[in-house]
């Protein structure tokens, strides 16, 4: 059984309202970079690079954009046995000293992903600033991690899922009951 929390006008809606809210921070955009978080972290901050160009008036292009891969640094590879997870790429293909990161993410819950995402960024270089960006923020943290950028909160215990169409059927946030 499940619960939508997002569907695809609210989660659109989400996506504006965090690029609006970057683009009130980072006034001078040259020194942004966004950097998403696999696997729906990537696919939320390409929206979010498309919005903010449509908002600027600038080219999607010339918004420095990377993605990560956190699986190597995650603190509880143990747990996953023989099933580890696929390893992606992590590319950063621009130099992060003296940027303004955005560092976005799908879904905040315990801020096991971020701390894991602050270890592999912090491997390239010493940015000006990392901010986070997520969609959904679920609470119940058991690190000291707040996003700067929340779609929409959802304090909840029970897993969150997002769907976006480039690899759901749709966009949407549901909630699964009774996990």
């Amino acid at each position: 059984m499940s619960e939508i929390i997002l569907n695809a006008v609210t989660f659109h809606k989400a996506i504006e309202k965090i690029s609006k809210e970057i683009i009130e921070k980072n006034k001078n955009s040259k020194d942004l970079a966004i950097v998403g978080v696999h696997n729906k972290g990537v696919i939320i901050a390409k929206r979010i690079i498309a919005e903010i160009a449509k908002l600027a008036g600038v080219e999607e292009s010339k918004i420095p954009f990377g993605t990560l891969d956190i699986t190597l640094y995650r603190d509880d590879l143990d747990d996953f046995g023989s099933d580890m997870p696929v390893i992606k790429d992590t590319v950063i293909p621009f130099d992060i000293s003296k940027k303004n990161i955005i560092l976005v993410d799908d879904v905040l819950y315990t801020g096991r992903t971020v701390r894991a995402a602050l270890d592999v960024l912090m491997d390239f270089g010493r940015p000006k600033s990392i901010q986070l960006a997520v969609l959904i923020d679920r609470g119940c943290r058991e690190l000291p991690i707040e996003a700067n950028y929340v779609g929409a909160k959802y304090p909840s215990k029970e897993n969150v899922k997002v769907e976006c169409s480039e690899t759901d059927k749709e966009d949407r946030v549901i909630v699964i009951k009774g996990n």
